[in-house]
């Protein structure tokens, strides 16, 4: 089997054991190929145990930029024996195995048609090393050191990186370039280098910046204005307060005083965490929660009070694997029914789907300006994938003249001038009615905070009429979101079609580049990317110009196609359901092969019939 021959595009994968300090080795091998100017996309596949159970890190490199899951390996490092044979079932045909030849491997344990690099990583370190820490930490930089001759990276990369990591700690600086150079040197004099997939510098990176979509969803929050968060730890969430104090920390301290100009809080559960947070932005702060699909299922009663309520909540969900505990640490798309009618009775709720940090940071301000706007909860719909990875992303932007959209707040001046006030009251038909905030004014402006039935007044009302006013005005308020919310995102083919697809969050990686390798087989689709709920009238219009519109999400259940066809007028039948849910990030290969394979099959289908009707 010929060798796989790529420069600056390949898909490498990391088989290790949890708890053996890969995790850092791995990151440095990635953040190395982006100092060549490489573009580069890692993903750790993680599992919820502290230690002993495998982990995986897939980094894909690509020149052109693609940042999705590509699928296939190219080169697999495997360090685990118990995930050795599915490891070699990944490697694409004329690929790379890389592993640890300390102990011998029984040849039935390899596969034809790949090319075995066999190192003895361990019999090196234990060579160099006699504390049994150092030697398992120090086998990962030394493959590393290895990997970096075999692909042509330049050792000066690595000492940078770590010169910067171990800046006054010269002792693990040179420990660790010792490690380095000591897979580096057995590569060297005993194997011939590089492969046929290699490094080559470029200048593709440019000022884009690496981070994850956690981090970016706080400063978000802290830019938008953000000064009370609450929450419950839960895997993939938790990063998102913990990067909102570190923010806060430098940005919301008064300079004069050493005072925090913030509140947070981890509260008991997730239930005292969601009231916190009704709390205050009834008092007027801005405020967030951050959690995952457990933490939604908790937090449903005080949602739906929020919601009748109408008092303004950010609720960060950050999706994982489920039902119930499911897979904490894989990802999903399967919240989506969960939020947009969270809560008993007869709710819809706002959702901003981002697709990337850039747009976890944009919409981090955005969703606290349209919780204010709409006096109502907003779903901030993340997801593992999204959250907790890094990736390349535009640098973030901020404009300093902009000011907060606090929406319809009465002020002192206005209850003092006699302006009539109705807490409930729709005056100027979208829906929103006026608030005011607690202490605007000593007499005027007051009303019972209830989850009961109420008149446009705020007075406690079960008159049938009321609820329907109430309900009604509910729905106008809905579908004015509609046009405030973040809107879709259009691609248009090369050529006419009467195909489309839809996709949403983090599907938004592979299926560009999905898109761009069925046009090259003249496969044309028109593409929408969804970036919330409600949906405008652009998306319903869009399913109408199309005969077949495939539609790609990340859960068994096709929930994103039963909110298109609960909310719009269309033809169900049109809908074709791409749907992978296998805990891993979607691929570009799993989108080609079901869109393809699924226009094949009309085609046979039609080819038939006609055959049939010629007979008859």
């Amino acid at each position: 089997m010929k060798p796989i021959e790529a420069i600056n595009d390949f898909v490498i994968k990391f088989a290790n054991v949890n708890g053996s300090g890969s995790a850092s080795a791995n990151e440095l091998f990635a953040k190395a190929i982006l100092r060549m100017g490489v573009p580069v996309s890692p993903r750790n596949i993680f599992p919820s145990n502290i230690q002993g159970l495998p982990t995986w890190y897939e980094a894909r490199v690509c020149e052109k930029g693609y940042l999705g899951r590509r699928g296939g390996v190219d080169l697999m490092v495997a360090m685990n024996p118990q995930t050795w044979d599915a490891d070699i079932a990944e490697i694409e045909p004329g690929g790379y195995l890389f592993y640890d030849s300390t102990r011998p491997i029984p040849e039935s344990k390899f596969r034809p048609d790949i090319n075995i690099i066999g190192i003895p990583l361990t019999e090196i370190s234990n060579a160099t090393y006699t504390d049994p820490r150092q030697r398992q930490l120090f086998k990962n930089i030394i493959y590393v050191g290895a990997l970096s001759i075999l692909l042509a990276v330049d050792a000066e990369v690595f000492e940078k990186l770590f010169a910067e990591q171990y800046k006054g700690k010269e002792a693990l600086l040179d420990s660790n370039i010792r490690a380095l150079h000591l897979g580096r040197d057995y590569v060297t004099k005993n194997m011939k280098a590089p492969l046929g997939i290699r490094v080559q510098k470029a200048d593709k990176v440019g000022n884009q910046i690496f981070t994850d979509g956690n981090s970016a969803a706080a400063l978000g929050c802290v830019y938008g204005g953000a000064t009370v968060a609450a929450w419950y730890p839960i895997t993939p969430s938790s990063s998102v307060p913990e990067a909102f104090q570190k923010y806060c920390d430098k940005y919301r301290t008064d300079p004069s005083t050493g005072l925090n100009r913030f509140a947070i809080v981890q509260a008991e559960d997730e239930l005292a965490s969601i009231g916190m947070v009704v709390g205050a932005g009834w008092n007027g702060a801005r405020a967030f929660t951050a959690t995952s699909g457990p933490g939604i299922s908790l937090m449903a009663e005080f949602i739906g009070l929020a919601y009748f309520a109408e008092i303004p909540v950010t609720i960060i969900n950050v999706q994982r694997g489920g039902p119930s505990t499911g897979m904490p640490t894989r990802t999903q798309q399967s919240d989506l029914l969960a939020c947009a009618y969270a809560s008993h009775g007869d709710t819809k709720h706002v959702m901003l789907l981002p697709e990337d940090p850039y747009e976890c940071f944009e919409f981090g301000a955005v969703a606290l300006d349209l919780a204010d706007r709409l006096q109502t909860p907003i779903f901030f719909m993340t997801d593992l994938d999204i959250g907790m990875n890094q990736r390349l992303s535009k640098p973030f932007v901020w404009d300093d003249a902009r000011t907060y959209d606090r929406g319809k707040v009465m002020t002192a001046e206005e209850l003092e001038a006699g302006k009539d006030f109705g807490r409930y009251k729709d005056v100027d038909g979208d829906g929103i009615a006026w608030r005011t905030l607690p202490g605007t004014h000593p007499t005027k402006g007051a009303y019972f905070t209830r989850g009961t039935t109420r008149d446009p007044y705020a007075r406690y009302s079960e008159r049938g009429p009321d609820y329907i006013y109430n309900m009604e005005r509910l729905l106008r308020k809905f579908a004015t979101a509609a046009d405030m919310v973040p809107q879709p995102v259009f691609d248009k083919a090369s050529k006419p079609t009467k195909l489309g697809v839809i996709y949403f969050g983090s599907t938004s990686p592979a299926m560009k580049e999905g898109l761009d390798i069925l046009n090259a087989e003249g496969i044309h689709l028109d593409a929408m990317r969804l970036r919330a709920f409600p949906f405008p009238a652009s998306v319903e219009a869009f399913i109408a110009e199309h005969e077949q519109v495939y539609l790609v999400e990340q859960n068994r259940d096709a929930q994103m196609h039963s909110i298109l066809v609960n909310e719009l007028s269309i033809d169900p039948a049109k809908m074709i359901k791409v749907l992978h849910y296998d805990g891993t990030p979607i691929t570009a290969r799993f989108i080609t092969d079901y869109i393809r394979t699924h226009l094949n099959a009309g085609a046979s289908k039609a080819s038939k019939t006609k055959k049939e009707k010629e007979v008859a």
